[in-house]
This record gives structure tokens, C-alpha cells and sequence, in this order.
């Protein structure tokens, strides 16, 4: 069973890329459609919006700006770490990782025909 099915509201981990730091903020599901839609957590040292990355997001450290840049781009691709609170699989671990890494998300997403045009044409 998953570690949040049992309990009640639960935060979620939005990040601001701009001051490398991660707040927990309620989460939209626990709030009417209506509110959610108008809500934008801001971040409260630079007052830009902040990005919702799940909550099975660890931020790094503020200094490890590798590290930042890796989460900025996995989220700018579409990966964030959304899941019922049982992990959200794998994700690259160094900066360097992440092109391949993203490589391979697309290729999961191809359609059969993609597929084999891609490997002909390597």
C-alpha cells in the first residue's frame, strides 16, 4: 500500500529553479477545482512562480548547481517526480546522464513505425 494512501492531506514539493529552493505547499487535489485552477504558489524569496515537482522530489543542495540544472532540464522534458509516494522510478543521477536518459523516454513514447525509421536510419 502506498505510505500516503493511509494518511490524510499531504504537501507537495514545488521548486523555484531561480533561487535553487524547494518549499512543501498544499497539495491541489486537496483544494476545490476552482481554487487549484487560480493558485500559484510563489516563491517567497524572489516572488516567481514555483514549479510543481511531486512529492517524491528531493531538492539538492542550493550551492550544487549541477544538480539544479539536471532538475530544471528533466522538468523542462516533462519529468517531475509525481507518483502515490512509492517512489518515482528511476532518474539520472549526474547532469551527464540526462540526454541519454531522455533519449530513452522517447524512444518508450515512439509508435512501432518511429522505431524502425529510427534504427534504419542509424
Amino acid at each position: 500500500m502506498c505510505r500516503y494512501a493511509m494518511s490524510g492531506p499531504y504537501k507537495e514539493i514545488y521548486a523555484c529553479f531561480n533561487c535553487r529552493k524547494s518549499y512543501k505547499q498544499v497539495s491541489p487535489y486537496d483544494l476545490s477545482k476552482e481554487t487549484a485552477a487560480r493558485l500559484e504558489h510563489k516563491c517567497p524569496q524572489c516572488a516567481e512562480v514555483m514549479v510543481n515537482m511531486g512529492h517524491d522530489f528531493q531538492a539538492p543542495k542550493q550551492t550544487d548547481i549541477k544538480q539544479w540544472t539536471k532538475v530544471m532540464t528533466l522538468y523542462q522534458n516533462g519529468v517531475t517526480y509525481h507518483n502515490c509516494g512509492c517512489g518515482a522510478g528511476y532518474r539520472p543521477t549526474e547532469l551527464r546522464e540526462v540526454p541519454e536518459f531522455l533519449e530513452q523516454q522517447a524512444a518508450g513514447r515512439r509508435s512501432e513505425g518511429e522505431k524502425l525509421l529510427h534504427r534504419w536510419m542509424e
